[in-house]
């Protein structure tokens, strides 16, 4: 029964990226033909609710951007959101996303919701937006809970910090944090992405250069970040990635650095998160540390998602450049 479930969810996963650019993709959904035979009725007459599945075969930040987008799309489509738990019971309790939320499991085993799955849609495309829309609606006398296709895109991002960060820093995770800061330095934290991505310079694998930044990219960031802030606390710079101290000769020139290269993934995260400034790379796994930060981000400005506009958020090119003007409201 598991294995055929398994090969069920892969021949869908192929059909859906096969046929996701078709014009006539919408029409292998149950809920397209339902709308097509049943009216869209637009008062609701019931609580229907949306949720994402965050990708069990993906990284924690591609999940966490599925789980994010259910959260967003409910809000967009007047949906009540439902929760889908990541993967990782680990990473469940540590984000603490899942708290107040209604679990899918709940609604669907014990209140008598039904699952209907949604096509995906270009968040950018009217007529796309329309078409899902008039579907939700054909549903509003039935006790729905949609879910949305695997890795329905959503660009943005930032559009639910304010719920996630409370989230967050208020789970019961955070009871037991401990922190190798010390309080009394201005603690900066760098992500060098390398691991998965590393590969791709020998491969030439388009998906992991987009994603590659050599080391002199972060040391220029680095540079131009610890000559330009005024802070009366010492500096204390921790350098995380993969791989040996060897690797990463550049950095040598820095004082107070630490190499954070054997640290679990979920402290890792932790810190960036909770550091005074964090230097992100091209990764969603520094990403969202970064959205969650209520310290200064410096972040690569080519990036396939987007950055809030204030103060707190300091955008770098290609090269390591960004305006230092910019650090100078740092005390």
């Amino acid at each position: 029964m598991i294995l055929y479930k398994k090969l069920k969810k892969k021949s869908w996963s192929i059909i859906v990226s096969r046929l996701s650019k078709k014009q006539f993709y919408p029409k292998i959904y149950k809920s397209y033909w339902y709308l097509n035979f049943n009216k869209t009725k637009k008062d609701k007459l019931t609580k229907n609710y949306y949720a994402a599945i965050p990708n069990p075969g993906a990284g924690i930040g591609h999940q966490m951007a599925n789980w994010i987008a259910g959260y967003w799309f409910a809000k967009k489509f007047e949906l009540e959101f439902a929760h889908i738990p990541f993967s990782s019971k680990k990473w469940e309790s540590f984000l603490g996303f899942g708290a107040n939320e209604i679990k899918v499991s709940e609604l669907v085993n014990n209140q008598g919701y039904k699952k209907i799955k949604l096509p995906l849609f270009d968040e950018n495309n009217p007529q796309a937006i329309e078409l899902t829309k008039k579907i939700i609606e054909a549903y509003n006398d039935k006790k729905v809970v949609f879910i949305a296709e695997q890795d329905q895109f959503y660009k943005g991002q930032i559009g639910v910090i304010k719920d996630l960060k409370p989230k967050f820093h208020n789970a019961e995770a955070r009871k037991t944090t401990q922190l190798v800061y010390n309080q009394d330095n201005f603690n900066i934290a760098i992500h060098v992405r390398r691991g998965d991505i590393t590969i791709g310079q020998e491969s030439k694998n388009t998906n992991l250069l987009m994603r590659w930044q050599d080391n002199d990219y972060f040391k220029n960031v680095l540079l131009s970040v610890t000559n330009t802030i005024k802070t009366q606390k010492p500096i204390a710079i921790y350098l995380f990635s993969q791989g040996n101290k060897k690797d990463f000769q550049e950095f040598n020139e820095f004082k107070n650095l630490t190499f954070c290269l054997d640290m679990n993934a979920q402290d890792s995260f932790e810190h960036m998160a909770y550091a005074d400034l964090l230097i992100t790379s091209k990764s969603s796994f520094s990403y969202k540390p970064a959205l969650l930060s209520n310290g200064i981000k410096v972040c690569p400005q080519n990036f396939w998602h987007d950055y809030p506009k204030s103060n707190d958020w300091i955008l770098v090119d290609d090269n390591g450049v960004f305006d230092i003007n910019k650090l100078l409201f740092i005390n």
